[in-house]
């Protein structure tokens, strides 16, 4: 590599100090695994429990529905879907008002693991809240700023 084509470690320094995309993952990661910790007992991922959580809703949500609420594409959200659903977890049901469409449901078991899972998100949620809390964070300023990047 000649001179010319050096990258200056500063600029590693400066991306480090600012990359937005960095520092997002980074929490992202580490708020993910505290959550996927203390839902490790019910073989649940924090992913897992946010999947079945779009899920609860009086009717079955549209593919695109939760493709939306989750961020995901719909070829991730469907291999992620499809161990949850050979656990019993959820139902994928053709759309009646468009074949070529799936709605998906949870199924009783899914439900009671949700409802076990709470519990358990609650106590999580309300650490890390404390936690952030001592450094004078607006959690609702967070989540607001947050959403209009999502």
């Amino acid at each position: 590599m000649s001179k010319g084509d050096a990258l200056p470690f500063a600029i590693t320094h400066k991306v480090r100090d600012t990359c937005i995309c960095l520092h997002v993952q980074r929490a992202a990661r580490a708020v993910g695994r505290r959550f996927d910790e203390a839902l490790r007992p019910l073989g649940l991922t924090n992913g897992q429990f946010s999947m079945l959580m779009s899920l609860n809703r009086p009717d079955a949500a549209r593919m695109a529905e939760v493709s939306e609420v989750l961020a995901m594409d719909r070829t991730t959200l469907t291999a992620a879907l499809k161990l949850l659903e050979r656990r019993g977890l959820v139902k994928v049901l053709v759309d009646a008002e468009d074949r070529r469409s799936r709605r998906l449901m949870l199924t009783p078991a899914g439900r009671k693991l949700l409802l076990d899972a709470l519990p358990i998100w609650k106590r999580v949620h309300a650490l890390i809240e404390r936690h952030v809390a001592k450094f004078d964070a607006n959690l609702d300023r967070i989540r607001a700023d947050l959403r209009v990047l999502g």
